[in-house]
């Protein structure tokens, strides 16, 4: 039978998306790019499969679908799973399956811990057993070799500390009410560097110079476009990442400002930190749209 393990949303053993996704893409020889690609069920198939041979049936699991009615069989065969083994977790199927990072992000966090607790460290050959489908939302992507076995899960990577805050200097006027985000601007795109052109004595063009010219133009091109795209890629994560943990905060607010908490000697200490401010720090203006 499965050791159960809960709820692990609010602790610092916690890894990032980037390890998670490291995780899952190095156990399951897999592709995908999101925490929100995780929503058709697939791979969380697959790891009970690792965890408890015999009780999934694979063939019933669909690796490549992008359609979100067999999303739900694929939950369907992971529930079914988690009877079996008498995992005590109810899947919130109808959260998961509209791919919002947030309810990804939490399930996968619990799925690694639940994983962690019942993995023996046996080999496995995750793309022979699913009989050589890719798994992600890249197929044919380059992943590690099929006969490579999957081993004990690694290590969780130190989540990186915070530091200690200086001394409270004056703050700003707090706001009255938490605002939403702004997004992020993507970095714009690099100017392609002008091209070089070698001329001989009597004005010619040195075609041999110019091509490679041409040449060095093209490698510097493609090296900034590659930066450009790992800087929106990391953006995008980071945008995700704030929102998520903003909807956490703007929970908590309303929270506190409901009538069940009102005379509660906690609500000006909790109120007091979400309106904190520092040194630099600028009230955005409030607008309409972000509510």
């Amino acid at each position: 039978m499965a050791v159960n393990v809960y709820n692990t949303n609010v602790t610092t053993e916690n890894l990032s998306r980037h390890e998670i996704l490291a995780w899952v893409n190095d156990s399951l020889h897999a592709n995908f790019t999101k925490i929100e690609d995780l929503s058709s069920g697939a791979a969380y198939c697959q790891f009970m499969e690792i965890l408890f041979p015999g009780r999934v049936k694979l063939k019933k699991v669909k690796f490549t679908t992008r359609l979100e009615h067999e999303y739900i069989g694929n939950f369907k065969v992971l529930q079914e799973a988690f009877d079996r083994a008498g995992v005590e977790k109810v899947i919130p199927v109808e959260r998961l399956i509209k791919g919002r990072f947030q309810d990804n992000f939490e399930f996968v966090q619990w799925f690694k811990k639940f994983f962690d607790a019942n993995f023996d460290g046996h080999e496995y050959d995750p793309v022979g057993q699913r009989e050589g489908q890719d798994l992600g939302p890249n197929p044919g992507g380059k992943g590690p070799s099929a006969k490579q076995a999957i081993a004990a899960p690694p290590k969780q990577s130190q989540i990186s500390r915070v530091a200690k805050p200086a001394a409270p200097k004056p703050a700003a006027a707090a706001p009255t009410t938490m605002q939403a985000p702004r997004p992020v601007a993507a970095p714009a795109a690099a100017a392609a560097p002008p091209a070089h052109k070698a001329v001989t004595n009597n004005g010619r063009a040195n075609s041999n110079n110019v091509k490679a010219g041409a040449g060095g133009d093209s490698q510097e091109i493609q090296k900034l476009t590659s930066q450009i795209n790992e800087l929106r890629t990391t953006i995008d994560g980071l945008e995700k990442e704030r929102d998520f943990y903003f909807n956490k905060l703007r929970e908590i607010e309303m929270v506190c400002q409901g009538d069940e908490f009102e005379g509660n000697p906690l609500q000006p200490k909790v109120l007091e930190i979400l309106y904190a401010t520092e040194d630099g720090f600028d009230v955005p203006e409030s607008d309409a749209s972000d509510f």
